[in-house]
């Protein structure tokens, strides 16, 4: 219940940063919607609503935003090498890669984060065995410990600080 009331204030909030003239019809529509998001998504929003309000978990999303962008930056440069360079040697192949991450949420951002920012895209999330499949665009081993951290590592650190 608490994950639900968190939610429909943050909707809310959001709604009506976004609307910025604050109107009554707006508020209204805003207060409908927010309502809609928190019944339907209220028990995926957060595993514990308490956490919402440590303020380090904010300043660790907010490095993880800079982390994410640089990664991604140095990733479509790589991409663009790559397709400008059609002779380059690459080995496409799926990896296994372990996390320690437990929050379905923080898996989330740790898939999406490695699709967009490390030339591979997360083919499978399997949360009971906490492993990822990865579908790499240049296999440098087949290990899962190594791929692990080539892959994983820099994200996850910052992402259970965040998400846990």
């Amino acid at each position: 219940m608490k994950s639900r009331i968190l939610l429909f204030i943050v909707s809310l909030l959001v709604w009506m940063l976004l609307t910025w003239p604050f109107d009554a019809q707006y508020l209204l529509a805003g207060i409908f919607v927010a309502a809609l998001v928190s019944f339907l998504a209220g028990d995926i929003f957060s595993q514990g609503p308490q956490s919402a309000f440590q303020i380090k978990r904010y300043f660790w999303f907010l490095y993880y935003i800079l982390l994410f962008f640089w990664e991604f930056l140095k990733a479509n440069i790589n991409i663009a090498i790559t397709v400008l360079n059609p002779g380059l040697d690459i080995k496409p192949g799926i990896v296994k890669v372990k996390t320690s991450l437990k929050s379905d949420t923080a898996l989330t951002f740790l898939a999406n984060s490695i699709t967009l920012a490390q030339n591979a895209i997360s083919v499978d999330v399997n949360a009971q065995e906490k492993t990822l499949y990865v579908h790499w665009l240049n296999v440098a081993t087949q290990d899962a410990d190594k791929a692990t951290g080539l892959i994983v590592k820099k994200f996850e650190k910052v992402l259970k600080r965040i998400f846990e």
